[in-house]
C-alpha cells in the first residue's frame, strides 16, 4: 500500500466528519492489525524453539555417543568433565543468555541440553566412585539433586523454564523413589502398581495445570493438562486389564472417568481433555466390544454399533472444539 501515515490519518478524518466511520470501527482495525503481527511473531517463535530443542538433543545424543565411543580410553577426569562439567557450563550459558531478551529463546536450547547432560554426568561421577547408578537409590538421589537444583533456580531467577523441569525431576524421584521403598517386596512387584502412580502423577499434573493458568507460568498449563489427562486415562484403562483378569470395577467407572473428562474440557476450555477424552472413549469401546462379545455371532453387529457410535463421538467432539474452543 502506498498511502503514507499522513494520508490515512487525514481520510480517517474525513470519514468521521461524514459520519462514514465510527470510533469503534477504528479501533477494532487497528486491533486487528496488532492482533495478526502478534499471532505472526508468535508462529516465528514457535519454529525457532523448535529447532533450537531439537539442535539441543542431538548436541546431547552427540555427548552420549562420544562417551559411549570412548569410554575404555578416556580417565575419571576427562569421562566427568565431558558429562558434568559440560552440563554445567551449558546451564550457565542458558543463565546468561536469558538475561538478554533478543536471545531468550536461545537460551532453552542450553537450558534442554544441561537438563539432559548434567544427570548423565552425576552418573558417571557415581559409576566412578564405585556405586550402583541403576540401583533405586542412586536414582533418587540424583533425581533429588536435580530437583532441588532446578527448584532453587526457579526461585533465584524466576523462569518457567526451570519450572518446568523441576515437574520433570520431581516425577523422575516419585518414581525411583517409590521404587527405593518397596525394595524386592514381591507383592508391588505387579505392573498395577506402576499404573496407580501413573494415575497419582497425572492428577497431580492435572492439578498442576490448574493452578499455573492463573499465575505467571500459565503457559505450562497445556503441556501439564495434555500429560495429565494421557496418564490419567491411559493408567485408569490399564488397571481395567483385560479378559479374563479384567477388573470389572475400573472397567464399571471407567465411562464416568471419561464423560468427567469430557465435561472439564468445556469448563476448563482445554483441547487436551477434549482431545484425549474422545480418544480414549473410542479405545474404550473397542476394548469392550473385542472383550465381550469376540466370540460370539452378535460381534458383527456389535462392530457396526461401535462404528456408528464412534462417528458420533467424532462428531460430538468436532462441534465441542468448534463451539468452545475455535474462537478461543
Amino acid at each position: 500500500m502506498n498511502m503514507d501515515k499522513e494520508s490515512v490519518l487525514s481520510a480517517i478524518t474525513s470519514f468521521s466528519s461524514q459520519n462514514l466511520i465510527t470510533q469503534a470501527e477504528v479501533v477494532h482495525a487497528f486491533e486487528a492489525g496488532r492482533k495478526k503481527d502478534i499471532s505472526t511473531l508468535t508462529r516465528d517463535l514457535g519454529l525457532s524453539e523448535v529447532l533450537y530443542f531439537i539442535g539441543g538433543f542431538i548436541v546431547f545424543v552427540g555427548v552420549a555417543v562420544l562417551i559411549w565411543q570412548n569410554w575404555s580410553s578416556l580417565n575419571i577426569f576427562t569421562k566427568i568433565l565431558a558429562t558434568l562439567g559440560f552440563g554445567i557450563a551449558a546451564y550457565l550459558i542458558g543463565v546468561l543468555l536469558h538475561k538478554e531478551e533478543k536471545y531468550g529463546a536461545v537460551s532453552y536450547a542450553f537450558h534442554l541440553i544441561a537438563a539432559l547432560v548434567i544427570p548423565l554426568g552425576l552418573g558417571v561421577v557415581f559409576d566412578q566412585v564405585g556405586f550402583n547408578t541403576s540401583s533405586a537409590g542412586i536414582q533418587s538421589l540424583i533425581a533429588g539433586v536435580l530437583l532441588a537444583m532446578y527448584i532453587s533456580s526457579y526461585f533465584v531467577f524466576k523462569k518457567p523454564i526451570f519450572t518446568f523441569f523441576s515437574i520433570a525431576y520431581a516425577t523422575w524421584f516419585f518414581f525411583s523413589f517409590t521404587n527405593f521403598l518397596i525394595g524386592t517386596n514381591p507383592y508391588f512387584a505387579d505392573i498395577k502398581f506402576y499404573e496407580y502412580r501413573f494415575l497419582l502423577v497425572g492428577l497431580s499434573y492435572v492439578s498442576l495445570g490448574y493452578y499455573f493458568s492463573s499465575t505467571s507460568q500459565k503457559d505450562l498449563k497445556g503441556a501439564l493438562y495434555g500429560f495429565g489427562v494421557l496418564f490419567f486415562l491411559g493408567a485408569a484403562l490399564g488397571l481395567g486389564g483385560w479378559k479374563p483378569s479384567q477388573d470389572v470395577i475400573w472397567e464399571v467407572i471407567y465411562p464416568g472417568l471419561l464423560f468427567a473428562v469430557l465435561f472439564l474440557s468445556v469448563y476448563l476450555k482445554s483441547k487436551s481433555f477434549l482431545t484425549f477424552g474422545t480418544l480414549f472413549l473410542m479405545i474404550y469401546i473397542l476394548k469392550i466390544t473385542g472383550e465381550y462379545f469376540s466370540g460370539t455371532l452378535g460381534w458383527p453387529i456389535s462392530l457396526m454399533i461401535c462404528g456408528i457410535t464412534l462417528i458420533g463421538t467424532g462428531y460430538y467432539a468436532f462441534n465441542l472444539n468448534k463451539k468452545y474452543f475455535s474462537a478461543h
